[in-house]
């Protein structure tokens, strides 16, 4: 299982063993990120277990294996797998074994958190502080130059047509590949938008990079105040 949530201090005692807390933590874990109450999720696992499956807000549950007194459980949002985990019988036939772990919401909630003030960090960036490596960059910046569009084969034996543009902030400048229909979006001095970037090394050279889940969006045309 991955992004599991350790047991530490505050852990709750009685009589479950380490490998019965690990998996009870990680449900709560599970919850708390899906906005679920751990009374709605557990009873829902129970449910599944009883039942073969069950739903729980967005999630689907369901019960894949029982044998030798514990059940393993698959837990999906749309087509995507969630998580899939194995609880012992015991376990389930408790009434509410998620009670008590209010520190793991804790360390949840603290991790969520650093990711978001992150996220605000990477979307307040200027080109001098962009790093190779760097992903999910936002940056507002303007057109300076547009190399000439070339025609390329790809490795799926298409022709493409890519050209480089130059973007430009207070402090630095950096290119900017565009491929097909975003050749034709940007013209020079145009004002930017770039959002989910990345940054890679080309030919011993930073450059950005949008792919498929980048966004590029102008918000100002060929200001009246251009230099000629």
């Amino acid at each position: 299982m991955r992004n599991r949530i350790w047991a530490g201090r505050g852990r709750p005692r009685g009589s479950h063993r380490t490998r019965d807390i690990r998996i009870l933590e990680y449900l709560v874990e599970l919850a708390t990120k899906h906005g679920i109450t751990t009374c709605e999720f557990f009873n829902a696992i129970v449910s599944a277990w009883e039942n073969g499956k069950a739903k729980c807000r967005g999630l689907n549950v369901q019960c894949r294996i029982k044998k030798k007194g514990r059940a393993i459980f698959l837990i999906t949002k749309g087509y995507t797998v969630v998580a899939q985990f194995p609880i012992h019988e015991n376990i389930l036939k408790e009434t509410d074994p998620l009670k008590g772990f209010d520190y793991v919401r804790e360390r949840v909630r603290r991790v969520s958190e650093m990711k978001e003030r992150k996220r605000l960090d990477l979307s307040h960036l200027s080109i001098k502080d962009l790093k190779a490596g760097m992903k999910k960059i936002h940056l507002k910046a303007r057109v300076t130059e547009i190399s000439k569009p070339k025609l390329v084969l790809t490795r799926s034996n298409d022709y493409a047509v890519f050209a480089n543009a130059t973007l430009s902030d207070e402090t630095s400048t950096i290119k900017l590949t565009l491929w097909n229909g975003r050749v034709n979006m940007v013209s020079i001095n145009d004002m930017v938008q770039i959002e989910n970037a990345k940054v890679i090394m080309f030919r011993g050279e930073k450059q950005l990079r949008t792919g498929r889940y980048g966004r590029l969006k102008v918000l100002e045309t060929n200001p009246i105040n251009v230099i000629q």
